[in-house]
């Protein structure tokens, strides 16, 4: 399957060949960045510039409906979601979408390492309940927010060394 290109359907989808395609041809990483309505959302903007120069593809989502058309056009590596995704972009609702793009991850036929993001959790008992449910649906890593760039930059090391054994996945025609 080949990097698609841009469409009006996937308007937050950045296609940039040069970052997706080494020498030979052959796709590097995929990362699915899907974020809502952060407040502080920093490193939603500072990361696919960092990653860009290592041949890192970052394709953002503001919606769980454009993160499931991405997942079914394009191979996804690593995945950045957040459960306060809305359904459709510019729509929050009460009930955010970020389990149900979990959800799709899981079924996947080759399920990338996941790492949530998610608001500060009220009390210590919800977290470790939420962190418990995170981890059933499959996350490598749950990350609250707000946090630094470089926390998040860390959590991709440690997916790349235990996931791909620090060596990009190079897959022909992928």
């Amino acid at each position: 399957m080949r990097p698609s290109s841009s469409n009006p359907s996937t308007p937050h989808a950045q296609t940039d060949a040069s970052s997706q395609v080494n020498s030979a041809g052959q796709t590097r990483l995929n990362l699915l960045l899907s974020h809502g309505d952060w407040r502080d959302d920093t490193f939603a903007e500072q990361l696919p510039q960092l990653l860009r120069p290592m041949g890192v593809h970052c394709v953002q989502a503001r919606s769980a409906t454009e993160a499931a058309r991405i997942l079914e056009t394009q191979r996804i590596h690593v995945a950045v979601v957040d459960v306060s995704l809305p359904m459709e972009d510019g729509v929050l609702g009460v009930d955010p979408a970020g389990s149900r793009v979990l959800q799709i991850l899981r079924r996947l036929e080759q399920p990338p390492p996941t790492v949530v993001v998610r608001p500060p959790q009220p009390s210590a008992r919800e977290a470790v309940r939420g962190l418990q449910n995170m981890l059933q649906e499959g996350a490598f890593a749950v990350i609250d927010r707000p946090f630094p760039v470089e926390s998040m930059l860390e959590l991709l090391r440690r997916i790349l060394q235990r996931h791909y054994a620090n060596v990009w996945p190079i897959r022909p025609g992928v």
